[in-house]
């Protein structure tokens, strides 16, 4: 076999004669192989790994036995084949011959021989990486790529404005484009943060589709002046580099959603994949024809992504707001404000400011559902505020699996759900869902941080450390990853390494808390007592469970109970965790804690 040299292999799964099948002429020059039933042999998936192999073969062709295929320690019996000559056609019925080149053949008939891609376990000296993008490595047999059907990753459009300052809208263009094919249940779409991580990356589309584990590719650029805008996109076959489809567009701004809806039906029909019903009203499911409207959606979905603090926060709000005063039935940037004022009243808000922004929450989620009752992202926002702003879990349950009933493919959904469904239960249901978004966004940190925190929260302390490796692999500044981590190793006994983890980001309010656990058993109580000092200046009322956390490990039950009762009164977010946070478990034989559990109704 010639270096280089592509090669046909035609295999016959039935009882099809050579003289009756309907095939290309270069199929009748080559010696067919019979696989009845397409059962493959063990000898014949090795003579063709030793055809890929970039190792001369050792058999000459002149030896191979006649009717056989030669493999390692003998050959593979087949029915003789009498030679065809090389221009026969002949009138047929249909022939069901697998005519396949060989990497066709190994995905189609070896697929169940194949392993299934996981994160390599990391160590406690350092998550293993692969060489593309530092991400988690995956396990996967060599030379075989056999990605899952219709799947499909959308890399970041490339900005031709020649504006640095319109690159949110070329990047906002394509998140809602990969939002718009990850309403097509048909299709497995990889995730916004997986597909952004190689935006101005020199890698070449193979290797980016071995790491998401995709079958296509969607690539593009975005040239945008005034009022107009030039979208060209193409659709690449990740197994052959083949392009599948391409075309560009040049339209009007008002008409972007439209050519979101032509791009996805194209690449849809180009997958091979039947759209039921009214797919473009799934694919254009609460969105604008207002442009001034999307631009300032895409500058708040841009800030409320990568948000950093509070700031960025308030910034995301503003931007939603200026959305939805251009448009004031935009379902997607009412459920966009609703879940950033959530984030917002959980993580930085204090006092009065953390009921408004609550309140604020569900009046925008309750009017993305009455705008687009089929939209995920409008029962996420309204689950979540439920979860954190209301407590009230049940009717957090009905939302959440609305939404991923709604949105099955879509990553973002997931992972919200994974980590209630983690606090309140089922806890299988939520590393369920954490490893189903790994799957779609394998390179987001926040995917493998969820299952990390999933398996603790069920008390699988061992298996959620290698999870949580991987989330810093993928984002190595990330204080809630080293500060959930360090509570891992301190559930374990690992004093030491419960603090190095936690003392790696120091001022983060949940490192504060492992710290102060970790300093008092290592009967550091001074330190324990400061670093408890500091959370109380910094959170006040407002981080009262956490103080109870502290106080249950200290052994202070009485502060415990009281520091819940405030937490209670202020409706502390914290509160949600009560039922599965082991940091408690010193509490749930006493009265008061069983009688604040049952308050708490919680559905499981």
């Amino acid at each position: 076999m010639a270096a280089e040299r592509p090669f046909l292999v035609p295999v016959v799964v039935d009882d099809t004669g050579d003289q009756d099948a309907v095939v290309p002429d270069p199929f009748r020059a080559v010696q067919w192989t019979r696989l009845p039933a397409g059962d493959t042999p063990p000898e014949f998936a090795t003579r063709i790994g030793r055809l890929l192999s970039p190792e001369p073969s050792s058999t000459p062709t002149a030896a191979r036995p006649a009717g056989g295929v030669a493999a390692a320690g003998g050959s593979v019996p087949m029915p003789p084949t009498p030679p065809s000559p090389w221009l026969r056609r002949l009138p047929a019925a249909i022939a069901v011959v697998a005519t396949l080149a060989v990497a066709y053949l190994l995905i189609d008939r070896l697929r169940t021989q194949r392993p299934v891609a996981t994160t390599t376990p990391a160590t406690a000296a350092g998550p293993a990486t692969s060489p593309v993008g530092g991400a988690p490595a995956t396990a996967a047999a060599p030379g075989v790529f056999t990605p899952p059907p219709h799947s499909i990753a959308v890399l970041p459009f490339v900005n031709m404005s020649g504006d640095k300052e319109q690159e949110y809208f070329s990047d906002g263009l394509t998140e809602e484009l990969l939002n718009s094919l990850a309403r097509i249940n048909e299709l497995q779409v990889a995730a916004r943060t997986s597909a952004f991580s190689f935006k101005g990356k020199d890698v070449k589309i193979g290797a980016i589709a071995r790491e998401l584990n995709v079958g296509a590719i969607l690539e593009g650029s975005v040239r945008r002046s005034g009022q107009t805008v030039r979208i060209s996109a193409q659709l690449i076959n990740a197994v052959t580099g083949f392009h599948l489809w391409s075309e560009t567009y040049d339209r009007d701004l008002k008409d972007v959603l439209k050519v979101q809806t032509e791009i996805a039906n194209a690449v849809a029909s180009a997958l091979k994949v039947t759209l039921l019903g009214d797919a473009a009203a799934k694919i254009e499911l609460g969105g604008t024809r207002n442009p001034a409207a999307f631009d300032a959606y895409l500058r708040a979905a841009k800030a409320a992504n990568g948000h950093h603090d509070a700031k960025d926060m308030q910034t995301a709000v503003a931007a939603y707001t200026e959305a939805i005063g251009l448009d004031s039935n935009y379902a997607l940037a009412f459920a966009g404000r609703s879940i950033a004022l959530s984030g917002y009243a959980s993580e930085f808000a204090r006092g009065a400011e953390t009921r408004e922004s609550f309140d604020r929450a569900r009046a925008d989620a309750q009017r993305a559902i009455a705008l687009a009752p089929e939209l995920a992202e409008s029962h996420l926002a309204l689950g979540l505020y439920f979860e954190r702003g209301a407590l009230d879990f049940a009717r957090a349950v009905e939302e959440y699996e609305r939404a991923v009933a709604q949105g099955a493919g879509n990553a973002k959904v997931l992972i919200q759900y994974a980590a209630f469904a983690a606090n309140v239960g089922p806890a299988s249901a939520g590393v369920a869902a954490a490893r189903r978004a790994i799957v779609l966004d394998p390179l987001n940190f926040r995917s493998h941080f969820t299952l990390g925190r999933t398996l603790y929260d069920s008390r699988q302390y061992t298996q959620a450390l290698p999870a949580l490796q991987d989330a810093l692999a993928l984002d190595p500044d990330n204080p809630q990853v080293y500060a959930f981590r360090g509570v891992t190793y301190y559930s374990l006994g690992n004093l030491q390494g419960a603090q190095a983890s936690c003392e790696t980001k120091p001022d983060y309010w949940f490192s504060q808390v492992c710290l102060a656990i970790t300093y008092e058993r290592l009967t550091r109580h001074a330190d324990a007592q400061a670093v408890l000092g500091k959370l109380q200046a910094w959170g006040g009322d407002s981080a009262s469970y956490q103080y109870a956390q502290v106080y249950a490990q200290w052994g202070n039950t009485a502060k415990a109970l009281e520091s819940l009762d405030t937490a209670m009164r202020v409706r502390d977010p914290g509160l949600s965790q009560l039922a599965t946070d082991q940091l408690l478990d010193p509490l749930r034989r006493e009265p008061r804690f069983q009688a604040l559990e049952r308050a708490l109704k919680f559905p499981h």
